[in-house]
């Protein structure tokens, strides 16, 4: 778990962070470039989980090589089910990245939320709940890794 503390904001206390997938941390079922790598340096530190409908049929041969969770949507309500997914993993525990309309009670009940303006764009949705948004994945990923650009965003 790792402490981050923002002035007049509060602090969090983050040990899982949860990616969308398609839209957010892939494009048409091929993970963006450089993620791998990222994944690798984030779970030195925290447990991530990539969480998706896996359209595409992609997504265990694109994160094959790298150590993290997969969870496979099986419902017929993904939005229910990705807010379910963060409350079982203890939401105050959580930041959440994603871009799309299934994604807001994820972000919703994640203690950090990130939204993703990318190729895809961003449900306006999404976008109003979420305490962050970023150009890209790589942006977002590495506010974890280089915390006082998270610290800079949230400050007040």
């Amino acid at each position: 778990m790792v402490s981050i503390q923002i002035p007049n904001y509060g602090q969090f206390n983050i040990k899982h962070i949860v990616c969308d997938y398609n839209g957010t941390i892939a494009k048409d079922g091929k993970l963006a470039p450089g993620i791998k790598d990222i994944f690798k340096l984030l779970s030195e530190n925290y447990n991530v989980h990539v969480i998706t409908a896996d359209t595409f049929g992609t997504v265990k041969k694109e994160l094959e090589s790298v150590d993290i969770t997969v969870k496979i949507l099986s419902s017929s309500n993904h939005t229910q089910e990705k807010g379910e997914y963060i409350k079982t993993l203890g939401s105050k525990y959580c930041a959440s990245i994603g871009n799309g309309n299934n994604d807001v009670e994820m972000l919703q009940e994640s203690a950090l939320s990130i939204a993703i303006m990318g190729d895809e764009g961003c449900a306006t949705s999404t976008l109003m709940k979420s305490n962050i948004v970023c150009k890209s994945i790589t942006d977002a990923l590495l506010l974890f890794i280089k915390q006082k650009r998270l610290i800079a965003t949230l400050r007040s």
